[in-house]
């Protein structure tokens, strides 16, 4: 059984030493079983695990499904020695000591140790037992640890980037890394260090543009500044193409930074927290940044727009580049799209059908930014299988990379196999667990993997496998101190530098712009609550900043805070009275107050600004509301002026039109509206007009459309029964008016029914709807 639910505590434990020590709880000394008995199994550790030498210690989990165990007792057998460690668990979990451990490992470190679980019943007899090896690497680790921590599901960060943190630590500690970097309002993502750790590089929106991406020296103190700041998107910034920059690298040697970019990638987020997300690039070339020379070269061999180019990693010795590659995919609905990330509704090709998608590894030499030509990397290429992430070893003899059916990030399949860097039969690692493995890293003494994997819980953990000599890999032993029970550790990177070498890393490069592009991210996802406190964040900074009031006062009032968003929104036009922006909020406020003639004023002041066709159509229904149907209708007129494809103008002015009798010009709009954006108003209304117009059949079949597309819809009923009556289909009316009075019961609907009813000869039912009529009315006025 592949799987280990880990969980940390101490548990009091008896240590009994060749059936010595204190007395407490039983110190009944059982055999060290020979083979495994009734239904136990020791789920963590797995038979041969390796540890590192400095690793703290870990909890022993196992599952017991044997009748009528009572309690358990964990025994440690050390090679060559008859003496047995003993300890009493009255849980299915147990950890041992500083001390304890501290021995273990010391007995351990040459040899496998034997430890073994007996489940003893409540007459003190062995019901269960099972055994394991377990050894401790004589190769340390070393190095610290860099990760991120996000909160699931992964819309939350998208809607609170400032949720999002960093820590940066060992494996030797009791304690979780410590937060180095947290509280980012914007958007931070992959990031990478140079083969010393003396380099920093690291994805970070900056002001409006995604392409932003921070590359800083390795301090105690570090400042993400403006200066510190490049963006990938100065490379043929005026050829109008958007870029987000995925996936970048630093070089070993810390003067380069290659990434895709050009790019496009699906990018869906779902609302489980297990696989919250589907991203994958389907466009994009590497380019090469210099920090020496401060240019942006394409690389020769991966920069053909017919290609995918992306995921780089850096050879060792920095003279060649690995990459996954595929065909740019393409669609009617892609082509029309201006967006960088593309949704379900681009490609639900990949999100219903989960049309296949896969990736090859290609190698291209670096050749000091020249390139060359591409070749595909055997074993992880032309396999039939998506091939991504590689990493090498820190000698240049292997690669690892994550395999998975399909796609790329986040898949449940995804495995890690290595091959030889110069390319070979793959081989699946043995450290791979059941349930998604991917985002690795190479120590710097070439000895430990570290990855993530879902395999214990939907947050995401870190695990280590040890890699000898001959690419084999040792069972996942799980950094389980190093995550929250509340967030996902992801993209753990080992940097070679000392546990303390990073304390801090603050962002100074934060403006007003940052938090308003921040809230609004919040505000797109309906998190307005967050988008406030964002907003407020900003004003912080800038407390003058007309954008940051006006959409501070959207957020208020979409949270039903009118006043408090008129106060933002007064602010706002105070600074800055020609803000159009803030004028239309604030007329949508003052709406929702009741202050009619204030928001026509705000609208007209907007229309002043600059003449916008919506504007117009938000005017004549205030225009309407205040009972001026003719100036309502005359700005409804120049709304479609402006924007003769406005359904919402087509369908104001028809409504108007019909209040006023005006059935012709009002079918016109009402089809209109049918041809540009169909709903069940729009159905109705022409059903009305047409029967108006005499046109029964056909004005009988738009109400029928109408309530096939809405059965709750009240009017359609009303109407299609009265159109009945006029046709003499008086049963089909009496079934009309009988589902209207069960949708939305009034007095005049069950009178109209007993009507019809009456003239069908069925008085008694007639009568009982008249009943019905009077007791509706009857508790109306109990109400007053």
């Amino acid at each position: 059984m592949n799987t280990f639910s880990v969980c940390a505590g101490l548990l009091s434990v008896l240590l009994v030493l060749c059936g010595c020590g204190p007395e407490a709880g039983s110190t009944t000394v059982f055999p060290f079983p020979s083979m495994p008995a009734g239904q136990l199994e020791i789920i963590y550790p797995l038979d041969e695990t390796l540890f590192p030498p400095e690793i703290v210690a870990p909890t022993v989990v196992w599952e017991d499904k044997t009748e009528g165990v009572a309690r358990w007792q964990v025994m440690l057998r050390f090679h060559g020695q008859e003496a047995v460690l003993r300890f009493d668990s009255a849980e299915s979990r147990w950890r041992p000591s500083e001390q304890d451990w501290s021995d273990i490992k010391r007995h351990s470190l040459k040899s496998d140790t034997e430890l073994a679980v007996i489940g003893v019943d409540a007459s003190g007899k062995v019901a269960a037992a099972a055994t394991v090896r377990i050894r401790t690497s004589t190769d340390p680790v070393e190095d610290a640890i860099f990760y991120r921590e996000v909160p699931l599901p992964f819309i939350s960060a998208v809607q609170d980037p400032s949720q999002i943190r960093w820590r940066f630590g060992s494996i030797d500690s009791e304690h979780r890394p410590p937060i180095v970097l947290e509280d980012l309002p914007v958007c931070g993502n992959c990031h990478s260090f140079s083969g010393d750790g003396g380099v920093l590089g690291l994805d970070v929106d900056y002001g409006n543009d995604k392409g932003g991406y921070a590359i800083l020296s390795t301090e105690k103190r570090m400042v993400l500044s403006d200066d510190k700041i490049i963006t990938w998107s100065d490379y043929k910034r005026g050829d109008g193409e958007a870029t987000f920059g995925l996936l970048s690298q630093i070089s070993p040697d810390g003067r380069y930074v290659i990434s895709t970019v050009k790019d496009r990638a699906v990018f869906v987020a779902t609302p489980g927290i297990e696989f919250s997300q589907l991203f994958f690039p389907i466009k994009g070339i590497l380019v090469v940044y210099d920090t020496v020379e401060g240019t942006y070269k394409p690389l020769p061999g991966a920069d053909d727009p017919e290609y995918v180019q992306t995921n780089p990693t850096w050879s060792p010795d920095g003279k060649s580049i690995v990459f996954a590659r595929t065909r740019v995919y393409q669609n009617d609905a892609i082509a029309k799209s201006s967006g960088i990330l593309l949704n379900e509704k681009d490609v639900p090709e990949f999100i219903e059908d989960q049309q296949p998608y896969k990736f090859d590894l290609y190698r291209v030499p670096f050749n000091g930014g020249l390139g060359g030509t591409a070749e595909p990397v055997a074993g992880a290429s032309h396999n039939h299988k998506s091939n991504f992430f590689a990493k090498f070893s820190p000698d240049g003899q292997w690669i690892v990379f994550t395999q998975a059916e399909n796609y790329m990030l986040l898949m449940p399949d995804s495995a890690l196999y290595i091959i030889p860097a110069a390319g070979g039969k793959a081989r699946r690692l043995r450290a791979n667990t059941a349930r998604m493995n991917s985002w690795h890293s190479f120590s710097s003494n070439g000895h430990w993997l570290v990855f993530s994997s879902k395999v214990n819980t939907p947050y995401t953990q870190l695990f280590l496998t040890h890699i000898d000599e001959a690419g084999r890999s040792s069972p996942p032993v799980v950094l389980d101190r190093f995550t929250s029970s509340d967030r996902a550790g992801n993209i753990p990177e080992f940097v070679p530098l000392p546990a303390d070498a990073i304390g801090q890393i603050k962002a100074q490069f934060l403006d007003a712009y940052s938090f308003l592009r921040a809230g609004m991210a919040n505000a797109r996802t309906g998190n307005y609550r967050g988008a406030v406190r964002t907003y407020e964040r900003g004003l912080a900074v800038e407390p003058g900043n007309v954008e940051l009031l006006n959409a501070q006062g959207f957020a208020l009032f979409q949270q039903g805070k009118s006043e408090a968003a008129a106060v933002a929104l007064e602010k706002a036009l105070k600074i800055d009275p020609k803000h159009q922006k803030s004028h239309n909020n604030m007329a949508l406020v003052s709406i929702d107050i009741g202050e009619l003639e204030l928001a026509e004023a705000h609208y007209r002041e907007s229309l002043a600004i600059k003449p916008q066709a919506a504007i117009y159509n938000d005017l004549g229904f205030v225009l309407e509301r205040q009972g001026l149907p003719d100036e309502a209708m005359a700005m409804y007129r120049r709304s479609l002026e402006l924007d003769p494809e406005s359904a919402a103008a087509h369908y104001n002015l028809a409504a108007a039109l019909m209040a006023g009798a005006e059935f012709k010009e009002a079918e016109h709009h009402f089809r209109a509206v049918i041809d540009r954006q169909p709903s069940t108003q729009a159905y109705t209304g022409l059903g009305i007009v047409l029967i108006q117009q005499g046109l029964l059949d056909e004005g009988l079949a738009n109400l029928q459309t109408a309530l096939e597309a809405d059965p709750n819809n009240t009017a359609a009923y009303g109407h299609l029964g009265s159109a009945q009556v006029q046709q003499g289909m008086l049963a089909a009316a009496a079934s009309t008016y009988r589902q209207r009075v069960r949708n939305q019961p009034s007095a005049a609907a069950y009178e109209e029914l007993a009507q019809v009813l009456v003239r069908l000869g069925r008085h008694d039912e007639a009568r009982q709807e008249m009943e019905n009529a009077r007791a509706v009315r009857n508790s109306k006025k109990a109400l007053q």
